[in-house]
């Protein structure tokens, strides 16, 4: 331990003066000296006096005189040699066998020491002197070294044994290496106050055994049983090689639990040795959708993107961000980050900038609803390749604003597409909604407009007629590289325009996951639009894989459609939660329903019963056959939605909107609770896996 040293100075032209300031070990060292001085002599006269039967009468007198005289030599060197061998310096409190080996080395100095000089010096003494003496010092100077490290111990015990009591009751489930660490942590762990009172393995062999004192008590049919018997207050999934569909059927039954779950993520922090009870976490709700990750060829996404110029609009939204993150690992020539929200496009811009410092990245703020910007962009950067994510969302709020929804979704699209066209863009990708189909929201089927959109723009280029394509809303004032200035020395585009179509993503902006945890964490209640609702979920990350993946299977024209397993019901996933915060449903948190928001649905479809299905070589990724529409008469429609919703029509943008979108049906009051056949086979789906596990769970 180094001196706490305080420095003093009269005037600023003085040298600093430093005063040493004794600390506590310095003290302790004094004791420990004085000690041993004491210790030293007295151990051989103890040896002497015993020699001779505990009569002090006895002793010869030349023994005594030798004994007396040879004391302060010895004393001295035993001081000194302790010194030396750092028996001063030492943390006590740490002691180990290292500070053993240096007591016992130094005590056989001494031992071979005194033997050697008091005989040469002054008197042969009985050997039995030499060792009892040389024992009883070993046995003194160990005793008040290593006494203070035994006095913590017992003090460290005691105070485990009350924490023990007042600590979390823990179930492991997994008797693996994983599971093996991460109750060695949590038995060393000070910080954590958790005890593992019983193991749950599925392994019969290892039933009736113990890991570190640690019973394993039974296979996943016994979780009910012993958390009962043994008070469990918390569940750890210690598996990380176990298939999302066996996380799923154990977290079936750990939820029938009051008890809080964490879970080790996943196998990576089993190989990278990082399996700690820090490694644990609360239970995601992805683990309840019960199928492993979605996988995507990484080859030929890498392929498409290496060394091209990739614009993602919208890029500081929640898929664009993640399209960003993804297209930056697989070598593009520039990406460029395009938002008309600076603080979100700044985030993303700081992320990539951090994680990828040799990519060649633009973040860029502006609207696609302006004609301008978005062409000079576009003139500027010349984009090989778009993602066209930029759109608002959110159901309730565009029904308070249809004329926004509009102008935004449907018109930014068209702008946005023809500013690719007229630049020479490669491939538009069009981030598409499961709510356009048969949308009973403006939000939906401005959404659609935009499938309609690109299928228009596909169309004419098919058919050399892109000169039908006018420009919507351009600055005609603009005459510096305006869309209307370029129509007459461009050649006929090639660009391939396709949608993606899928449906809700986990933690997305405005996800019900995100909301129902910070209700929880409240103490509820959790709001439920309807009890009977469901929708499509997937993961962001790979939500966005597949748009990347889909993209590089264009042709032009495609609607493809990502399947993503079977629907989920909003209430079920609700009271799930719950439960996985150790809580339970309508008792510790209420659940209240709110009913439909305006423009909402109870289901939601991946496709139009008009439209058909073909395959992709991944099985994950569909093409829904387009239906046929009069595109002259779309884009003359067009031409009318885009006057009313500048025009803040706001009392007819819905009529005008039906009229071009045919399967567009407002909700609300006008159907939104009625289920329809739809309806019917989604809940068959739901009911049937819901049927599954209570068999599983029997």
């Amino acid at each position: 331990m180094e001196n706490k040293i305080k420095t003093t100075s009269d005037s600023p032209d003085m040298p600093h003066k430093r005063t040493k300031v004794f600390e506590h070990w310095h003290f302790v060292a004094l004791f420990l000296i004085i000690y041993d001085l004491v210790v030293g002599a007295g151990s051989y006269f103890i040896a002497l006096w015993l020699r001779f039967d505990c009569r002090f009468t006895e002793i010869p007198y030349e023994y005594l005189i030798a004994w007396l005289r040879f004391m302060p030599i010895y004393v001295v060197v035993n001081v000194a040699l302790f010194w030396v061998m750092h028996l001063y310096q030492s943390i006590w409190k740490f002691a180990s066998f290292v500070e053993l080996r240096r007591i016992a080395l130094s005590c056989a100095v001494l031992g071979v020491f005194h033997a050697l000089f008091i005989t040469l010096l002054f008197q042969r003494m009985p050997i039995s002197y030499y060792l009892i003496g040389i024992s009883i010092q070993f046995m003194l100077v160990l005793f008040v070294r290593f006494a203070y490290r035994f006095i913590l111990l017992e003090r460290s015990k005691q105070t485990r044994l009350h924490q023990k009591t007042m600590a979390s009751r823990v179930m492991l489930i997994g008797a693996g290496s994983a599971g093996q660490l991460i109750l060695r942590d949590l038995h060393n762990a000070k910080e954590v106050n958790e005890c593992v009172c019983c193991i749950i393995d599925d392994n019969k062999n290892k039933w009736g055994r113990f890991i570190d004192g640690v019973p394993i008590v039974g296979g996943r049919d016994d979780i009910l049983l012993n958390v009962d018997k043994y008070r469990i207050d918390k569940i750890f999934l210690a598996i990380p090689s176990a298939t999302a569909e066996q996380r799923r059927d154990i977290l079936d039954i750990c939820k029938e639990t009051k008890c809080e779950l964490k879970n080790l993520p996943g196998i990576y922090e089993f190989v990278t040795g990082n399996v700690t009870a820090k490694s644990m976490k609360d239970v995601a709700v992805e683990d309840l959708l019960g199928r492993d990750p979605i996988k995507v060829n990484m080859d030929e996404i890498y392929e498409f993107i290496a060394e091209k110029v990739i614009m993602v609009t919208g890029g500081g939204g929640s898929i664009g961000s993640e399209l960003c993150r993804q297209i930056a690992q697989h070598n593009p020539k520039q990406l460029i980050v395009f938002d008309i929200y600076e603080n979100n496009a700044h985030a993303i811009g700081l992320e990539l900038k951090d994680k990828f410092p040799e990519l060649n990245l633009e973040v860029l703020i502006g609207s696609v609803r302006d004609s301008r910007r978005i062409n000079q962009v576009f003139a500027k950067y010349k984009p090989d390749v778009v993602y066209h994510a930029a759109a608002h969302k959110h159901v309730p709020l565009m029904e308070d604003s249809p004329c926004e929804s509009i102008k935004n979704n449907a018109i930014g699209t068209y702008k946005t597409a023809y500013a690719a066209m007229m630049n020479g863009c490669k491939r538009f990708v069009l981030i598409s909604t499961d709510k356009a189909v048969n949308p009973t929201n403006i939000m939906g089927a401005s959404k659609r407009l935009c499938e309609m959109i690109i299928q228009s723009f596909d169309r004419k280029i098919r058919d050399g007629k892109t000169k039908d394509l006018s420009p919507l809303h351009v600055h005609t004032e603009d005459v510096d590289g305006s869309m209307l200035d370029m129509t007459s020395s461009l050649e006929v585009p090639r660009t391939e325009f396709v949608a993606v179509r899928f449906g809700n993503v986990l933690g997305s902006n405005g996800s019900v996951i995100p909301r129902f945890k910070e209700q929880i964490a409240k103490g509820g209640p959790v709001t439920v639009t309807h009890p009977d609702i469901i929708r499509y979920f997937m993961t962001i990350p790979e939500a966005a894989s597949l748009v990347l993946q889909a993209g590089t299977y264009a042709d032009g024209g495609e609607i493809f459609v990502l399947d993503m397993g079977s629907p989920v019901k909003i209430d079920t996933l609700a009271r799930n939660l719950i439960r996985l915060s150790g809580l339970q449903p309508d008792v510790d948190i209420k659940i209240s329903y709110t009913g439909l928001r305006a423009g909402e649905k109870l289901y939601e479809e991946k496709l139009m019963s008009e439209e058909g299905m073909r395959t992709t070589p991944n099985h994950l990724i569909h093409i829904g056959s387009p239906i046929p529409f009069d595109t002259d008469e779309f884009l003359h429609q067009l031409q009318m939605l885009m006057t009313a919703a500048y025009d803040g029509q706001e009392d007819t943008i819905r009529n005008l909107v039906a009229e071009v979108v045919k399967t567009y049906h407002p909700a609300g009051k006008h159907g939104s609770e009625d289920k329809g056949e739809a309806y019917t086979q989604q809940m068959e789906i739901v009911m049937q896996k819901s049927n599954e596990k209570l068999i599983v769970l029997k």
